[in-house]
């Protein structure tokens, strides 16, 4: 009888295990899926808002690496960064020394863009040929935080948790702030954290002065600027968040999505 006690136990035992390692990596999905952006934290002297960009969707459970990560308290494990682009990236001299201007509509709302191929070639071929066939039209600005300085609005997601073409990757990183400063207007691509060639479909746009620190790989390549209009994306901002958002970062109350990006 002590033997097959001490045996329930053991399986007992097991079973949490299993079932607390299942609801982590359940918690871990659906905040990956949301979550673009990782804060990482806040400065003691200034609202300083620290972030990580992190594009990457997972569509089924985390990998035992991101699993391990996890549990020592990491945000992600050891980066493995990609060295080339997918093979339907545009090449980067389709766009060097080139400047496209066009409109960006959110939600009935226009934005006047300006996305430039001077100091972000790759980045701004990318932006350029996805706008010209249509891929952006229908698509969600999925992610907004609301910080005294830290305010974006991130867009380009196939649907409301964000979720991204993992096949569609490319680098390298360009123009990228030494003072991991973006001011308001800014125009960047979001990527994959600590690699320099996971930039993806999707982008954010900065209406307030933000600080994003670099990771390992460096900052965040700035293809553009919003020429006008930039009030369009302070008003969503004003509207707040879902309930469910935590530390001002979350989903927009209300769903935004893209209804043309065209360049010329």
């Amino acid at each position: 009888m002590a033997t097959r006690s001490r045996d329930d136990r053991e399986a007992r035992r097991r079973i949490r295990q299993m079932e607390a390692k299942r609801a982590l990596r359940q918690q871990q999905t659906k905040r990956r899926r949301r979550d673009n952006i990782v804060a990482v934290g806040a400065g003691a002297s200034a609202l300083v808002l620290a972030a990580v960009l992190q594009l990457t969707v997972f569509s089924s459970n985390p990998t035992e690496a991101e699993y391990a990560a996890a549990q020592a308290g990491l945000s992600s494990p050891s980066a493995s960064p990609q060295a080339s682009n997918s093979a339907d990236v545009p090449a980067a001299d389709t766009a060097a020394g080139k400047t496209f201007t066009g409109e960006l509509a959110l939600n009935g709302g226009v934005l006047g863009v300006r996305i430039d191929g001077t100091t972000a070639p790759q980045a701004a071929a990318v932006i350029r040929s996805l706008s010209d066939s249509g891929y952006y039209d229908g698509t969600f600005c999925h992610r907004l935080t609301t910080s005294e300085t830290f305010g974006l609005l991130q867009c380009g997601a196939k649907s409301e948790d964000g979720a991204d073409d993992a096949n569609y990757r490319w680098g390298p990183l360009e123009n990228t702030p030494s003072s991991n400063t973006y001011p308001a207007g800014t125009i960047a691509v979001a990527r994959t954290g600590n690699n320099a060639y996971g930039n993806g479909h999707q982008f954010f746009i900065v209406y307030k002065d933000t600080t994003i620190p670099a990771d390992s790989a460096g900052g965040y390549t700035v293809v553009g600027q919003v020429t006008s209009g930039l009030d369009v994306v302070s008003k969503i901002a004003a509207a707040g968040l879902k309930a469910d958002a935590t530390n001002n970062d979350g989903a927009p109350v209300a769903p935004v999505t893209i209804d043309s990006f065209s360049l010329k």
